[in-house]
């Protein structure tokens, strides 16, 4: 016997500077999975006799001491099992009790596991606490009966105040007495006895729900935990200034690290400190302040009450209750009520796959309770406003067809004909029809390339910046409106939108963002991810530039900048921008794709709204927008699904977000450790998916065998870019299967189902539908592929092995480089004397309508691109995106490179959207071209491609 034999859990992670954020639930679970299975095997040795097991005995006391250790300061952090019921573990283990020890632990995880401690009402059971049930040989019948009726949500409530265990037992006494059987909710106390203590707390225990901030309570803990000084770091406090404050100043720098950490947590102020002077901005983390709280009652009524406003769902329960309704139909929907269903001979098994209930919800009614989209002035207005307070906005929109319209109507309402906007030339396929549909003229934006991957990271915020300049210098900044990124992009890196919507604006004092978050509606409810979400970054600029530290922080810069040369780019490239807090306006928009990482029918999306200015310059010409693009027939099962899904986020989110990367955490680990596994796969770090000038804190990997886990605290709060740690790219070129062949194995022979590849790797999003059994289940299949592959290697012929080689050294040496976005042709330029880049793409969509204004060129067969070899310039007349990358690598106007041909020549995927195998390459004719670029006023002799380069000479910079 030793630590082999239980492969779950290695001793070593008692290590306490082996803690960390993402994954001590995952630690004490296996902990806890350890106990009961070395209680098992202590009872089997001693109860046998043998003395063979003398030596187990012996390693099994030792480790379980060590566990019990480690233990103790994490149980005082959870109501169940919770200190009370380990005490009583660890007395039946000393004693060698160690059927007892077996039972007891054989209860605890069955119950952490099913969550059956959720059910059970300690005051109804009549017991002290959940370590009475470790005295119960068996539950009683009664007990039983109790679980299965109880429905009731629970939750747990944390003080925070430096009392004693029998303070804290009469606390706990006096709140349950005031429970009631028609209490929508229950809940239990945990007590925590120090400032530290309350932020371990409320990260590592995602039933909590509220807290209670009480009288005095020293600032350091005495738990061993290393992972505080990742918490401190978050959190971007001075430990030491906290530790030093009076107790109620200590009291409501708490409130506010407790609010910075998960924001939806309602807190409540004890104080005996007259109340009237912290009332008002002081106290404004907290929902109530009471004065010498002696009778718990009005908190009681309190806490339900907050908790019950983050339960409603309005919209979905005016829903339930209208379908309950006898409602005789004389208007749209015969299925409405499943009339067309029940009656039917032929359809019937439409009802029973789906339900009738869906059916009795499906409804055009605006009455009833019910609500109009469009107008919404009842229950739809309640749960968009539930919906901003959840993700941090001013105003939430929901939209029931998807991203790609959120994104549309946003562009639409912001943007005018004529106006620039900035985009990334890898960007969703939406953005450039978005810009199309407004008029404006787009200015593409180079993402660094990662070639070795056939992949692009982020927009530098340099190259930002440069073309800001470069737009200044032309007198075009006045028509600069809008600058769009999408965050995080597909394959996970997530800029910094803080830093460069602050910087942005030291250019652009009225630049208006939107921030694309299809992938990433679940960064809110991270305390790590939060920080790079586009409403978490405005809320901060606001207060910042509010603030007079910040004035004084910006007087001094500017005095700095005065003595600088203006005129050289080098002044504002090289160093960190600060805008004039008299003239920057905080405008963001940001876009979600609810359905796709969070609990929402599919093309269920928001769109989010911090914008100064809104009411006074854009709320009609929004409202607008959002009528043209929004049906007047919304399905009415999507809008529930986003109700319900805000409530989930706001009670359980930051427990399923914390799960889903400690799980990605967990598969990182698995592959990384596996050496049969390791010789065909790899997990891309932040080191091969950031450059090193965009990671100043030096962070290359979460994880490996060697160091172990990674901190990511560092590289969140400062570095450029980061990896979110969800998406797990694997590298598969060492197996010879390009990533779309890898896709398809997965799907045909193992049913698993993943969407984005590039030539020679396969992406993993780890969401919070996924468990522990779901992550082991692919670790197994890659076991298997790769054991599969050490089987043919070993039989395959010379000649065999001889093509594999040459796969394996296509995907990995011999691909593609990326190409940028080339330009504009002059005919599709904004004006013809143009020295900046930005294009007329409405124009050339247009003009492609024409089909006599286009030809068609193979690519296959070499046509196009001896085409692009002559003199001719060759401009694109269509979209052309190829899946994977899932781009526009040509839209309309576009001058077709040798670079950019190929580029699709290399591609070994069947889907090219935009691309007809049958005819070829939309491109228009070259009299279309010189008779638009003569219509622009360009003139005839700069057709060439000499005269050509020069009009783009700013972009081929």
């Amino acid at each position: 016997m030793n630590e082999q034999a239980f492969d779950y859990f290695d001793l070593e992670a008692l290590n306490p500077s082996h803690v960390a954020i993402y994954n001590v639930t995952r630690l004490r679970t296996d902990i806890w999975h350890f106990l009961r299975d070395s209680a098992r095997r202590l009872y089997r040795i001693t109860a046998s006799g043998e003395a063979s097991g003398t030596a187990d005995l012996m390693w099994l006391t030792d480790a379980c001491t060590e566990v019990f250790n480690f233990l103790r300061p994490l149980e005082d952090f959870f109501v169940f099992p919770g200190r009370p019921a380990l005490d009583q573990v660890c007395d039946s283990f000393e004693r060698k009790r160690y059927d007892e020890f077996a039972r007891q632990t054989m209860r605890m995880v069955r119950m952490m596991s099913n969550g059956l401690y959720r059910k059970v009402d300690l005051t109804s059971s009549r017991l002290t606490d959940y370590g009475d049930l470790l005295n119960i040989a068996k539950l009683s019948e009664e007990i039983h009966a109790r679980i299965r009726q109880e429905k009731r949500p629970y939750f747990q409530v944390l003080v925070v105040d430096d009392m004693t265990d029998v303070e804290a037992k009469e606390l706990r006494r006096q709140l349950r007495d005031l429970r009631r059987p028609d209490d929508l909710f229950f809940y239990e106390v945990v007590v925590a006895r120090s400032f530290e203590d309350a932020l371990m707390a409320v990260l590592i225990n995602p039933d909590i729900q509220t807290c209670v901030v009480r009288y005095g309570f020293p600032f350091a803990t005495s738990k061993p935990f290393k992972l505080l000084e990742e918490i401190h770091s978050l959190l971007n406090h001075d430990p030491a200034q906290i530790a030093s404050s009076m107790p109620t100043e200590r009291s409501l720098n708490l409130g506010k690290a407790l609010k910075s950490l998960r924001p939806e947590l309602d807190l409540f102020l004890v104080t005996d400190a007259p109340v009237e002077g912290i009332v008002g901005e002081p106290s404004r983390a907290f929902r109530r302040a009471f004065y010498h709280q002696e009778n718990y009652q009005e908190l009681h009524l309190s806490i339900l009450k907050a908790v019950n406003e983050r339960y409603e769902t309005p919209f979905f329960n005016a829903l339930k209750k209208y379908s309950q309704k006898p409602t005789a139909m004389f208007h749209a929907l015969p299925i409405s009520h499943s009339a067309t269903i029940v009656r039917s001979h032929w359809i019937k098994d439409m009802g029973e796959f789906y339900g009738h209930k869906v059916f009795e919800a499906e409804t055009s009614a605006t009455t009833g309770g019910l609500d109009s989209l469009l107008q919404p002035g009842g229950s739809l207005r309640d749960a968009q406003e539930r919906a901003a307070r959840a993700f941090g906005s001013r105003r939430t929109y929901f939209v029931t067809n998807g991203t790609s319209t959120a994104n549309k109507i946003v562009m639409q309402a912001i943007n005018r004909p004529g106006d620039i906007v900035l985009l990334a030339h890898d960007c969703h396929k939406s953005h450039p029809y978005a810009v199309i549909l407004s008029g404006s003229h787009p200015v593409y934006l180079d993402a660094y390339p990662l070639s070795e991957y056939s992949m692009y990271g982020a927009v530098p915020l340099a190259e930002i910046k440069r073309r800001l300049l470069e737009l200044k210098r032309a007198g075009k900044l006045d028509r600069v409106r809008m600058l769009l990124l999408t965050n995080i992009t597909f394959d996970g890196v997530v800029y910094n939108p803080m830093q460069v919507m602050e910087e942005v604006l030291a250019i652009k004092p009225d630049m208006i963002f939107l921030w694309d978050e299809a992938w990433c509606a679940y960064a809110r409810f991270s305390p790590i991810l939060r920080r790079r979400t586009a409403m978490w970054s405005a809320a901060q600029l606001r207060r910042r530039f509010a603030s007079d530290e910040y004035r004084r922080e910006y007087q001094k810069w500017r005095t700095e900048l005065d003595g600088c040369d203006a005129a050289d780019d080098a002044t504002w490239l090289d160093r960190r921008l600060m805008p004039d807090p008299d003239q920057a306006r905080v405008r963001v928009y940001a876009t979600h794709s609810t359905h796709k990482t969070l609990t929402a029918l599919r093309q269920g999306s928001m769109i989010h709204v911090h914008d100064q200015d809104f009411e006074h310059h854009t709320r009609n010409a929004f409202n607008e927008a959002y009528m043209t693009h929004t049906s007047t027939s919304p399905n009415y099962q999507i809008l529930a699904s986003l109700d319900v899904g805000r409530r989930q986020v706001e009670l359980e989110g930051h427990e399923m977000v914390g799960r889903s990367i400690e799980l990605a955490m967990t598969l990182r680990e698995r592959i990384e450790s596996d050496p049969l596994i390791g010789k065909y796969f790899s997990v891309l770090r932040p080191k091969e998916m950031i450059l090193p000038q965009y990671r100043p804190s030096g962070l290359e990997k979460y994880f490996s065998p060697s160091g172990g886990w990674g901190r990511m605290d560092k590289a969140w709060l400062n570095d450029e870019f980061v990896l979110d740690p969800t998406r797990v790219t694997l590298h598969v070129g060492r197996t010879g299967m390009d990533g779309d062949t890898f896709k398809k194995l997965l799907m045909d022979r193992f049913d698993i189902q993943i969407n984005k590849t590039s030539r020679n790797t396969v992406l993993f999003m780890i969401h919070i539908g996924m468990t522990r059994g779901t992550i082991a289940h692919l670790v197994n299949i890659l076991t298997e592929i790769a054991r599969d592959f050490d089987d043919k290697l070993d039989r395959w012929s010379d000649v065999e092995l001889a093509a594999h080689e040459r796969l394996v050294r296509s995907l990995n040496e011999e691909l593609p480089p990326l190409p940028n976005f080339s330009r504009f042709h002059p005919a599709f330029l904004t004006s013809p004397d143009s020295t900046t880049p930005e294009g007329d793409l409405r124009r050339a969509f247009f003009q492609a309508y024409d089909d006599t204004a286009c030809d068609y060129i193979k690519l296959e067969d070499g046509s196009l691109l001896r085409e692009v070899e002559t003199e001719r310039e060759v401009v694109s007349a269509a979209f052309i995106t190829p899946y994977p990358p899932g781009f526009p690598v040509l839209v309309p106007g576009q001058v077709i490179t040798r670079e950019i041909v190929q580029y699709l020549m290399a591609l070994d995927v069947k889907e090219i959207h935009g691309y007809e195998p049958t005819f070829g390459l939309r491109a228009f004719t070259a009299d279309v071209v010189a008779r638009e670029s003569e219509r622009n006023g360009v003139r005839k002799r700069s057709a060439s491609r000499i005269d050509q380069d020069a009009v783009g000479a700013g972009r081929s910079a």
